[in-house]
């Protein structure tokens, strides 16, 4: 979709259809007003009669609206002006993208009233607004066989008014908030997809088309063979179970200056998660497929950076493979050694993420990193302290993970730091190897990034546990594309200083 700002008069903008906001009090905004006495009180004559309570999410269309050189109006519930805040204005938005999606709207100009400045300033609200039009326009890709209903039809959005000195920063802002779109449609795309079609292979494939396709962008994918060179006992653990060969991807986007540390993300890649031998309940088994989320983002992450041609030099690594049951899979009590010579004691099988993560941290190293940032659907605990609102984050350098925490939360995209004390690391000692891959329930989120944060001693180290995050279940079932907004107000935050 093609997005615009503009200053001045809305009422004076032509398209297919404006959009305004109206509160559960029938109090209109600024624009709101003004359009209301270009109609000579029409909205206030629907609100009066009670056509329309302006309730959050709502949304009523009107056609043939003389006074106006817009052919149609939208008008949108806010809800209660004394809790109309950030969260309102995204809501509200997208009930109206999603409205106009059901209809031959092609374009649109949105003049929705604004949330406090000190939340929003022009650059975050239009990057906002242009992220929110992308996922609510965004269609699951699904392999049905029957008539596709038609595409939506709105391709041209302009938002407004800015004042004339905000156009610049607004711009600025539409641009980067589409490129983090149509990244993340990307990131929906490949985690949607079942596991069958989306194997490690298929991730691989994935990667080769993003550098034939970014000049900025670098890919290659290590077979078993190459593997086993690199001594990744874990990760070949992991992937005993499957026919599917494993691989070990290795993406680079060259944007920043010759020599300048990389920042390294890592993102579990398995694409699909039956618990192995510790078998998962039957019971929403089918949403494993999800647990490639991470190696999607890191996918999404390189074709923002390419779109955006930001400065900065990256690396990802993805390590991919299933998690299957079979007469080679590893048991509970078998002892492996990772990459850099621990040995772990693999008490549950179905903790098979912080495994193969383990020597993806560690082949980390050799790049000598600015910062490693590590995205997995991880635990089950993470889902039970945070839900699906806010991404769990912890790590070695409190400095990286408030900096992760504050692009969160200036993308829409929350995270919320928890403790990473030795206490939790102490949880994981074992009689018969140097750490054993679990610790019990109690702090299991926790103890999971203590595991991972024994291979990463050295280096500035996150974790973004996105387990409760990455997707949804339900009748909504479907990837969200989080956490890349975060990781994309990181990215660009760091490109640009």
């Amino acid at each position: 979709m093609q997005c615009s700002a503009y200053s001045g008069q809305t009422i004076a903008r032509r398209a297919d259809c404006l959009v305004i906001g109206v509160f559960e009090s029938r109090e209109l905004g600024a624009e709101a007003r003004a359009v209301d006495r270009a109609l000579r009180g029409r909205v206030r004559g629907l609100l009066q009669r009670g056509d329309f309570a302006g309730r959050a999410g709502e949304s009523l269309l009107l056609a043939d609206v003389p006074g106006l050189r817009a052919t149609r109006l939208l008008l949108v519930g806010l809800g209660a002006a004394r809790n109309y805040h950030r969260r309102g204005w995204r809501r509200a938005l997208t009930a109206a993208v999603t409205a106009l999606a059901r209809t031959r709207v092609a374009s649109a100009v949105f003049a929705l009233e604004r949330p406090d400045e000190r939340e929003l300033d022009d650059y975050t609200l239009a990057r906002s607004a242009a992220e929110a039009c992308g996922a609510a326009l965004y269609r699951i890709n699904d392999l049905k066989t029957g008539k596709r209903p038609p595409a939506p039809s709105l391709a041209r959005a302009s938002f407004g008014p800015f004042a004339a000195g905000g156009l610049a920063d607004a711009r600025r802002g539409l641009g980067d908030g589409s490129a983090i779109a149509g990244s993340a449609a990307l990131l929906r795309n490949i985690a949607n997809l079942p596991g069958n079609i989306c194997t490690p292979r298929y991730l691989a494939a994935q990667a080769a088309q993003l550098a034939r396709s970014h000049r900025s962008v670098r890919a290659r994918a290590l077979n078993e063979a190459q593997i086993r060179r690199l001594k990744m006992g874990c990760f070949l653990a992991v992937t005993r179970g499957s026919a599917e060969p494993p691989r070990f991807i290795i993406l680079e986007h060259r944007g920043g200056r010759r020599g300048a540390a990389p920042l390294v993300l890592v993102g579990k890649g398995v694409t699909f998660d039956s618990g192995g031998i510790s078998i998962k309940d039957a019971n929403a088994m089918d949403e494993m497929k999800f647990d490639m989320c991470g190696a999607a983002t890191v996918l999404a992450a390189f074709d923002l950076a390419a779109r955006l041609k930001l400065r900065l030099n990256l690396v990802g690594l993805i390590p991919a493979c299933e998690n299957m049951p079979g007469g080679r899979a590893i048991k509970p009590g078998d002892i492996v050694t990772s990459a850099d010579g621990q040995t772990v004691e693999i008490l549950n099988t179905d903790a098979e993420g912080r495994l193969i993560l383990s020597d993806a941290l560690h082949y980390a190293r050799r790049y000598r990193p600015a910062a490693v940032i590590d995205m997995a659907t991880l635990t089950g605990a993470c889902v039970v302290a945070l839900g699906a609102h806010h991404t769990g984050v912890m790590g070695n350098d409190d400095e990286l993970a408030r900096e992760l925490v504050a692009s969160g939360k200036r993308a829409d995209d929350r995270a919320w730091q928890l403790p990473l004390t030795e206490e939790y690391g102490e949880q994981l000692k074992t009689n018969f190897a140097d750490v054993a891959n679990v610790a019990g329930r109690d702090g299991g989120a926790i103890t999971a990034a203590a595991f991972l944060g024994r291979f990463t001693k050295g280096m500035k180290w996150a974790h973004l546990d996105i387990a409760g995050t990455a997707w949804l279940s339900g009748a909504q079932k479907s990837a969200t594309g989080r956490p890349l907004a975060l990781l994309g107000d990181f990215m660009i935050r760091r490109a640009r200083g």
